[in-house]
């Protein structure tokens, strides 16, 4: 069996189970661990998403944990930097290793402006938010996108790109810093968006094909959701014990799901990974509004967001003017 494709991921996978084995041990914590057995459900289909798709686990864990779970958001979004800190990275070494194409320049300067976004958004942004419309925002946003990408595939003549051009010009330089920087707020906010905001750019404004810009934002976010781990856990530090309990519940479960989708993907065409992101995203919003039975102001917030967004989408899709 040819093990060169794992030579990442497997050395990860295995320092990562025992290290939390050996504290689970020693700390005498089995039972507090076991009982956030919903958050390692939640991560079957979350982490299989991550790898998947553009769309973080956090984007999955977010809703569930907030809407059906009822947990606060500020918990939710540091479990989405905690677990994706581990199923983003397992999946974007197994991309690594596998040598799936990723565009390395939508790597880098993304992630330079996400860390900017990141900062920002953290101290200056999430404090004023209030939880029921930080929830609306997080699946009118996405929606938003949603509509955009599947406006964008309706043109049969849409023009596909393999990467970016070969030499970047300052203007593309300070696209790619400006779209990390809003992820980075969003990310800020969710624990996840630098991935989805990265890959709007990428599809719509520069025309690279989903099945380089998935993942590519996987890689992307494996390094912003590092970052915000560090960020809440070790110079904010309010990571709850709830979180890390929950943390060490579906850790196993993401290390195994999330590079399973970065394979799976990897193997299907780009229309069928748009159309897998799109369905998500309906789901999200619909799932959304049956739990939370927001107020008619919350509807018209929703409402506007989805619209500005979508204009805003439309706007920034050059490949559907470039096939007309």
């Amino acid at each position: 069996m040819n093990m060169r494709p794992l030579r990442y991921y497997l050395p990860f996978a295995i320092c990562v189970v025992s290290s939390f084995v050996a504290y689970i041990t020693s700390a005498g914590i089995l039972d507090k661990v076991l009982a956030w057995w919903p958050a390692a459900v939640t991560m079957v289909f979350g982490s299989f998403i991550a790898g998947a798709s553009a769309e973080g686990g956090g984007a999955i864990a977010f809703p569930v944990f907030t809407l059906i779970l009822k947990i606060a958001p500020i918990d939710a979004r540091s479990f989405s930097f905690a677990i994706q800190s581990i199923g983003m990275v397992s999946a974007s070494l197994l991309i690594l290793g596998r040598g799936i194409p990723i565009e390395t320049r939508a790597v880098l300067w993304p992630a330079l402006g996400g860390v900017a976004g990141l900062l920002f958004g953290t101290w200056f942004v999430v404090p004023f938010l209030e939880p029921i419309q930080t929830k609306l925002f997080f699946v009118s946003l996405w929606m938003a996108f949603g509509i955009g990408l599947f406006l964008a595939n309706r043109n049969k003549a849409r023009i596909v790109r393999p990467g970016l051009d070969d030499v970047l010009s300052r203007n593309d330089i300070l696209t790619l810093l400006g779209a990390g920087m809003v992820g980075g707020v969003v990310t800020a906010i969710f624990g996840n968006g630098v991935d989805l905001v990265t890959f709007c750019v990428l599809t719509l404004w520069y025309g690279i094909d989903e099945k380089v810009a998935t993942p590519t934002s996987v890689v992307l976010m494996s390094i912003l959701t590092v970052c915000g781990f560090a960020l809440h856990a070790l110079v904010v530090r309010d990571v709850s014990e709830n979180v890390y309990h929950a943390w060490l519940a579906a850790a196993p479960v993401v290390l195994i799901f999330a590079p399973l989708g970065a394979f799976v993907i990897s193997k299907w065409n780009r229309m069928a990974i748009a159309n897998l992101l799109v369905t998500i995203i309906v789901l999200q919003l619909i799932g959304a509004l049956w739990v939370l039975k927001p107020t008619l102001e919350h509807l018209v917030l929703s409402a506007v967001v989805v619209v500005i967004g979508s204009l805003a989408m439309r706007l920034l899709d050059r490949t559907q003017k470039a096939g007309q």
